[in-house]
């Protein structure tokens, strides 16, 4: 009989079949020797990690260049829709440096975007001239399907100067202005704005958004008129069926100048007329909102689209004429309404009002929640649901269950089959069978055993990376996130404080141990994110240092948090932090990632915790504080942080030690402005939730130390993940709102007889 596969061999095979299919191993192995020497041209004794990396990325390339090809035939055949679409010290990322070996350049369909120029209205139709023009060239990436030999593509695109761009100026002279001229075009796709919850106006940004778009809008018309969909025959396309075949989802605002660009195309190009051109641009398109927060909410102002995209805000005003026009008629005398509803904000500087202009040109409109879905129809777009309820929609956001379980937890991955089978990676919602084993002791020992096999591992990476020594047994309590003030890592910050306090106070007390560790991204501009960070650092010193706390409390803010790092720590997580203030965190998929890899939630009812709280029953998660009408109800009746900082001992002792300098020594006025928000000006309600947050947390404390109880809500929090699987959530998008039926068939591979 052969040997039986030990764990860690299991774990590999499964591994090795999700990057493989039918290769095996030995295959590999000599596909990645061929590409290391015959195509990097280099041999074991001077190859480098990078030239390894390389090899392997090409071995896998090859895999999926047959059944990348194959799609693309089948899709022409078919003919389905396709989808469009300390302090923080920033480093650049020049991550283009050695190239990138999936990614294919397509000079072949490099097209031309327009910027500036002025617009003339001639007999034959109106002219956008005198425009500077950049040009889109496109890198298209393969995107492969889970063992169905489909590699879907997405298209990015880089921005060039034209060959001729201001020649003029070196004919006469002027070269280096020409070459910096080139630059500053080519600068449009060199740096991207980070996407963060605040919206700064910038030129740059305004190019970069309709860059994008210019560029995607002339693709697919292009792809359109070539395909069969499209007829070849005849000079003019009849493009009335492009929603047919085209969606068009707007992912938030910024590229919400696919609407008035597509309408440019049509009247312009195609020379449809009004009526025409905005039935279509309407049937293709349909628009995600992504926040609640109104400073994140684009509004660009007028005379920089005048400036930059004459033609469009040309477009734009029309579409707002046409707009008020009919809500005029719907509520006739109602002059706030049409104020409320318009798409140019009037004020000291007009604006155009993004969010609203994508509400009117699309045909959906939905919140990635239900939660979220439900306040953007009773607050934010009010006005518009009243009149389009039709439009409304939610559809809750979803995680891959292969990159988020299968890959970067593969020893629960495999405890989860040995349970249920395999077909959960497929079906999320296989996951309900677990708890015909939640009472197994089996069961609850080995995912106890895989949680404490994965903090291990990521002390060891803490120990290394980070120079600290952490307990492995102590609770990992984990809050990674972009950083802002509506996400309330101050909120945790008064938490590690308190706990501080307490264990100073009581040192031979049996304590929880703790390792509190926080990570995230603050935008470079965001003055008051930049300090939460400082504080956590500062805070995280003092404790850290302290030998009467010891290892029963330790704080590590997690540098440079990305997805690499967030598939270490996510599966070596005891406890999530989701801990926004009601009402303000639109969904979230960190929250499903955690729960997905056996850790538990405390939170508010805010985002999609709400959903999960149902999925996994809200006795299962550590729920607390204000729920939506509470925060509703603190408004209208004014929030007196004022009142919870006198009435609440610990607090006051937490506040009165960062005001203080106890956390700062050399400089003790440097949180003056954290204390000064969190006291005076805090929107996001920090002190109202304290006292409920702590409570929780002691009872967070008290059951991590009965360890089975523990891990049985852990299961029942993994089985109660199957919504949010990202399968779901596209599947809804396709039906509900693309108009069609997901297709789970199998593509042939290249090389099958049967194809």
């Amino acid at each position: 009989m052969p040997k039986p596969l030990t764990d860690q061999e299991k774990r590999k095979q499964i591994s090795v079949r999700g990057l493989a299919g039918v290769e095996n191993v030995s295959d590999l192995k000599t596909n990645f020797n061929r590409h290391l020497h015959f195509t990097l041209v280099k041999d074991r004794n001077v190859a480098t990690k990078r030239d390894y990396y390389f090899a392997l990325a090409n071995t896998v390339r090859d895999h999926l260049v047959g059944r990348w090809i194959r799609t693309q035939q089948h899709y022409y055949e078919k003919d389905p829709k396709k989808i469009v679409n300390g302090w923080q010290v920033e480093e650049a990322d020049d991550w283009l440096r050695y190239g990138n070996p999936w990614e294919k350049a397509r000079p072949e369909y490099m097209r031309p975007v327009h910027f500036y120029g002025r617009v003339e209205h001639t007999p034959e139709g109106v002219k956008w001239v005198d425009t500077q023009v950049v040009l889109a060239l496109p890198y298209d990436t393969p995107v492969p399907g889970y063992r169905n030999n489909v590699v879907n593509t997405m298209r990015l695109w880089s921005a060039k100067a034209p060959c001729d761009f201001n020649l003029k100026d070196f004919n006469v002279g002027g070269y280096i202005q020409a070459v910096l001229d080139r630059n500053l075009a080519e600068n449009i796709s060199r740096v991207l704005y980070p996407n963060d919850n605040f919206f700064e106006g910038k030129e740059l940004r305004l190019k970069q958004e309709y860059f994008v778009v210019a560029a995607t809008l002339q693709d697919i018309v292009r792809r359109f008129k070539s395909s069969k969909f499209g007829s070849t025959e005849v000079v003019r396309v009849d493009l009335s069926t492009l929603p047919d075949k085209v969606a068009i989802q707007l992912n938030d605002t910024h590229p919400a100048l696919a609407i008035p660009e597509l309408m440019r195309i049509l009247l312009d190009t195609e020379h449809q007329t009004w009526e025409k051109a905005w039935d279509i641009v309407t049937r293709t398109c349909a628009y995600t909102n992504h926040t609640v927060l109104p400073e994140a909410l684009e509004r660009w102002p007028i005379d920089l689209f005048q400036n930059l995209l004459p033609r469009h805000l040309e477009i734009i005003f029309e579409i707002n004429r046409r707009h008020l026009e009919r809500i005029a008629n719907l509520y006739p005398g109602d002059h706030d309404r049409l104020r409320r509803m318009s798409l140019v904000e009037e004020g000291d500087q007009k604006k155009i009002n993004m969010a609203h202009l994508c509400i009117v040109g699309s045909h959906a409109v939905n919140g990635v929640a239900r939660i979220h879905s439900d306040i953007i129809k009773a607050t934010l777009f009010k006005d518009f649901y009243e009149v389009d309820p039709h439009k409304f929609q939610n559809k809750t956001n979803g995680i891959t269950p292969r990159r988020w379980l299968v890959m970067c937890n593969p020893g629960l991955a495999e405890v989860i089959a040995e349970r249920i089978g395999e077909d959960y990676i497929r079906d999320l919602g296989q996951l309900k069978n677990l708890l015909e084993f939640v009472d197994d002791d089996s069961l609850i020992r080995d995912i106890a055993k895989v949680k404490q096999e994965n903090k291990l591992k990521f002390s060891a990476y803490l120990e290394e990376h980070y120079k600290v020594k952490i307990n492995p047994n102590s609770m990992f309590d984990v809050q990674v996130k972009r950083i802002h003030e509506y996400k309330r890592q101050l909120l945790n910050c008064l938490h590690i404080i308190t706990l501080y306090n307490r264990i100073k106070k009581e040192p031979n007390k049996n304590w929880t141990p703790r390792t509190i560790m926080i990570g995230g991204k603050a935008a470079p501009g965001y003055h008051t994110a930049k300090l939460i960070i400082r504080l956590i650092t500062a805070v995280g010193d003092i404790v850290n240092h302290d030998e009467v706390v010891g290892d029963r409390l330790k704080v590590i803010f997690l540098e440079n948090y990305k997805v690499t790092l967030a598939e270490k720590i996510i599966p070596a997580s005891d406890l999530s932090e989701q801990i926004s203030t009601a009402g303000t965190e639109a969904s979230g998929t960190g929250n499903m990632k955690f729960m997905l890899n056996g850790a538990l939630t405390i939170g508010t009812m805010d985002g999609a915790n709400v959903e999960m709280a149902e999925e996994a029953g809200e006795e299962n998660l550590f729920i607390f504080g204000m729920r939506v009408d509470d925060v509703d109800a603190m408004d209208k009746n004014g929030y007196d942080a004022m009142e919870y900082y006198n009435r609440i001992p610990e607090l006051k002792l937490a506040m009165d030690q960062i005001a203080g300098g106890y956390f700062s020594p050399d400089q003790h006025d440097l949180f003056k402005d954290i204390v000064n928000m969190l006291l005076h000006h805090d929107r996001f309600k920090v002190f109202a939730d304290y006292e409920a947050y702590i409570k929780c947390q002691d009872k967070v404390s008290a059951l991590y130390k009965n360890p089975k109880e523990w891990t049985k809500m852990v299961i029942h929090n993994i089985a109660g993940c199957g919504k949010f699987s990202s399968d779901r959530t596209i599947s809804q998008y396709a039906r509900e709102i693309w108009g069609m039926e997901p297709s789970l068939e199998r593509i042939p591979a290249p090389d099958d007889p049967r194809q």
